[in-house]
């Protein structure tokens, strides 16, 4: 019995003759008219995020250039170009130079921001965290024009802080004694390699890879070295009694352990947001090495009266893990009373007792936030905390990539924080709606 004989679906039947079909043909040169400008469309999130970065100030972003017009070298890649491929990306969710690379010579509004610019991953890199402070300065420019467009009523900032995955192994933590016995062995396999040593049947190594194996044994006695100078960190964050338990990343020296939110403990920085519960604009970030927010509220505080001329908001949000005496006591101090705490009052353990009434060793501002938190309108005021910095925080990891880190040490994972900050407020900033123009004067 004959087979039966497959046919395509364009196939027509037996009876009838070929069809006339367009096929693709993937082997010829065809020329491609595009203009750039035409490749997205007028309200397109890469369209306005350029132009919004096109007004502010971008010099420091250039200060370190030396490549001058007439002069030798090869002209180097416009910051502007840069700082938006990088804020676009970030809205994205890309937090990878490799994977944006490719994007600038796969996705159309990649291309249209990069204009028939070249860029390798390296330069992606390394723009990427070299400028933080830079950065700062450009989230004080946005967090300016979001308040003269009347996005930050600065009435009540709520805060918070999250986990995020830092880029070291669980298994990468070592104690103090086994890292001066690895530190001893790198350096031994340091001077074994410089002294040109190699395996009797193996060929001598050619000179690029003799000068690998020489940065790799290098790089791996540096990385020992930052371990044990982490060391001392690590014992005084440890309860008393416990300092010999302290164990360090060799792999990314700053990254602590900490409690995540499915409650497991893995390496990771905590980032801390504080937003404007109006708009939801993040005025201000900042990232520590400890699992803990107890100390975080005051420097916060000062950032953000920083970052907004002086001026302080109405009201201050944070949940339970911020709260306590001597937090409370030093924003009373850096504000002389002028800004409202609002946090939860811990539940006492004796269930007569009102929480809300001060207790005989409490100071004048931690009464006085007691006594608050048992007023209607602070209660009140208090649920926007979670309705705001909440979905800031769901943003960041679930829009901006804010899930893993992808790189090592808490000045580059400042920078990735203020990356995020800023993609989002001016997320914020071009995505407002329009206002309405006011009627002229004596007009009908």
């Amino acid at each position: 019995m004959p087979e039966p004989t497959l046919s395509s679906p364009s196939s027509p039947p037996p009876d009838r003759p070929p069809l006339r079909l367009r096929r693709a043909t993937r082997d010829r040169v065809t020329p491609v008219p595009a203009r750039l400008d035409a490749l997205l469309p007028d309200d397109h999130l890469a369209r306005l995020l350029w132009e919004a970065v096109a007004q502010l100030d971008l010099s420091a972003f250039a200060a370190g250039l030396k490549v001058v017009e007439g002069g030798p070298g090869r002209a180097a890649a416009d910051p502007q170009l840069l700082v938006a491929l990088w804020l676009f990306a970030t809205t994205q969710g890309v937090t990878s130079a490799r994977a944006l690379d490719r994007l600038c010579v796969e996705h159309l509004a990649y291309l249209w921001l990069c204009g028939g610019v070249t860029i390798n991953y390296h330069t992606l890199s390394d723009f990427h965290v070299a400028h933080r402070e830079a950065l700062d300065d450009l989230m004080t420019q946005v967090l300016g024009r979001l308040r003269h467009a009347g996005l930050v009523a600065f009435d009540q900032v709520a805060q918070d802080g999250i986990r995020v995955r830092a880029s070291a192994g669980a298994a990468s933590f070592r104690r103090q004694p086994t890292l001066e016995k690895a530190l001893l062995e790198a350096e031994a396999l340091l001077a074994a390699v410089q002294a040109g040593a190699h395996p009797a049947d193996a060929p001598p190594p050619t000179a690029r890879q003799q000068a690998a194996r020489t940065r790799a044994a290098r790089e791996r006695v540096e990385r020992t070295k930052a371990a044990l100078a982490g060391m001392p960190a690590a014992r005084a964050a440890k309860q008393p009694g416990q300092e010999d338990e302290a164990r360090v990343s060799t792999t990314d020296p700053e990254a602590r352990v900490m409690k995540m939110p499915d409650g497991g403990f893995r390496p990771a920085y905590n980032v801390e947001l504080a937003a404007d519960t109006a708009e939801q604009v993040i005025a201000g970030v900042d990232v520590t090495t400890s699992g803990s927010d107890a100390a975080q509220a005051a420097p916060m505080v000062t950032q953000v009266r920083r970052r907004a001329d002086g001026r302080l908001p109405r009201q201050w949000s944070m949940d339970g893990g911020f709260a306590n005496g001597p937090a409370i006591d030093a924003i009373d101090d850096l504000t002389a009373a002028e800004l409202e705490v609002l946090a939860p009052v811990q539940t006492p353990k004796n269930p007569q007792r009102d929480p809300h009434q001060p207790l005989p060793g409490d100071s004048v501002a931690v009464a006085a936030w007691r006594v608050r938190m048992g007023t209607e309108a602070a209660k009140a005021a208090y649920k926007l905390r979670a309705a705001t910095i909440e979905c800031v925080n769901a943003k960041a990891r679930m829009q901006h990539g804010l899930t893993l880190l992808r790189v090592r040490g808490l000045a580059k994972v400042r920078c990735i924080a203020l990356w995020v900050a800023v993609a989002h407020n001016l997320k914020l900033l071009v995505r407002r709606p329009p206002q309405p123009t006011p009627a002229l004067a004596g007009a009908a």
